[in-house]
């Protein structure tokens, strides 16, 4: 038997525990929030379940996953369909013939593909090399500057010519009128929210869990209490950025109760254009198909923002220098770190989506405990 400790009840963490709990060790989680789930964590609110760090849509290729996450909560059929706002002109997403035909007014795939053809013809034929040059090869000239450009550099803070050109190139375009944004066959919300998932993760006796604990206070009490400590926290920041800074995104949430039944008509809408300063505005009752009180509705207004310390950490910005910076810090806790293991997007400083994170914590379980 293994005496772990895990920092972060984030679904990493939890996935982690849950296994090795099931295996038979003690785990003792420990999150510095006033609640588990991390950026999952879903609250209802009038009958709603409000997602309190963004809008989370479960999807994935890997029905072992799809099966896994069934384990903890049962789906609905929710399919992620959200539309873009350009100054009150509204545009279907993923770009589709839906979107070609309200920008162009063209009805076949033959017409929208000859329109891009003609705006991309800007490239002269040149491979892309940034974000800007990947999204007109793809859609052209007009979409770009309406729908990618402006809510891109809002996401990223700073300019399309500044960033990869990978972050767009699996960007869904399609020649057929269908609004699904992901490809992906398995997609759906949890029926009651994501905590519930978490929750029944770590509702084992053999897992202890204290919230409000912040592991930095105490960490040399931990790494010599604890066989092994598994970290899902800023690989950087754990290593008192003696390299540096990784870099990082944050976001900021304004979430209002309004005394209605529909504000939006949809789940998920984007703000395009850059002066709106928020991304996208999120109707959570949308998710689960307007459940929820009748004259109620919550609506989150999403603020991307840089990263100081001190701030929450949502995502990493995996460009080549952070890329760089990362393989230092991996090096590192490979030779230094003793027992501890880093894990999750911010451990392994990667843009996972929730059922990656569950995939690498999975590996994690089959090198460490089995």
């Amino acid at each position: 038997m293994t005496n772990y400790l895990v920092v972060g009840a984030g679904l990493f963490g939890a996935t982690f525990a849950y296994e090795a709990a099931k295996r038979g060790h003690q785990v003792k989680v420990i999150e510095k929030r006033n609640h588990i789930a991390g950026n999952i964590y879903t609250k209802e609110v009038a009958g709603i379940q409000v997602h309190q760090y963004g809008a989370h849509i479960f999807h994935t290729t890997n029905k072992k996953i799809w099966d896994y996450v069934h384990q903890f909560a049962d789906f609905n059929r929710y399919t992620n369909t959200p539309i873009a706002n350009y100054h009150g002109e509204i545009y279907n997403l993923p770009f589709n013939m839906n979107t070609f035909n309200k920008l162009w007014g063209v009805v076949t795939p033959e017409q929208a593909l000859a329109k891009i053809d003609e705006q991309r013809a800007v490239l002269h034929g040149k491979k892309p090399e940034n974000l800007e040059e990947q999204a007109i090869s793809l859609v052209g000239t007009d979409i770009y500057q309406k729908l990618i450009k402006g809510y891109t550099e809002k996401q990223w803070g700073r300019s399309a010519k500044e960033l990869p050109a990978f972050i767009i190139r699996r960007l869904p375009v399609r020649l057929t009128y269908d609004n699904n944004y992901f490809n992906d066959p398995y997609q759906g919300i949890p029926i009651g929210g994501y905590t519930q998932i978490v929750e029944k993760m770590l509702a084992n006796d053999a897992i202890t869990v204290e919230t409000e604990t912040d592991f930095f206070e105490h960490q040399e009490e931990y790494l010599k209490n604890y066989d092994k400590v598994v970290f899902t926290g800023m690989i950087d920041q754990y290593f008192d950025y003696c390299y540096g800074e990784l870099e990082y995104r944050s976001l900021q949430f304004e979430t209002e109760e309004l005394d209605q039944d529909n504000f939006q008509g949809n789940a998920v809408v984007n703000y395009t254009d850059a002066k709106t300063p928020f991304t996208r505005i999120i109707e959570h009752k949308h998710f689960e198909f307007g459940k929820g009180d009748k004259h109620k509705t919550i609506i989150t207004r999403e603020y991307p923002k840089t990263w100081h310390r001190g701030d929450e950490p949502y995502y990493p910005v995996n460009n080549s220098a952070n890329n760089a910076l990362y393989k230092k810090y991996k090096e590192l806790a490979d030779t230094k770190a003793g027992n501890v293991i880093f894990g999750g997007r911010l451990g392994q400083y990667r843009y996972y989506n929730m059922d990656q994170v569950i995939g690498a914590a999975l590996v994690t379980v089959e090198k460490e405990l089995d």
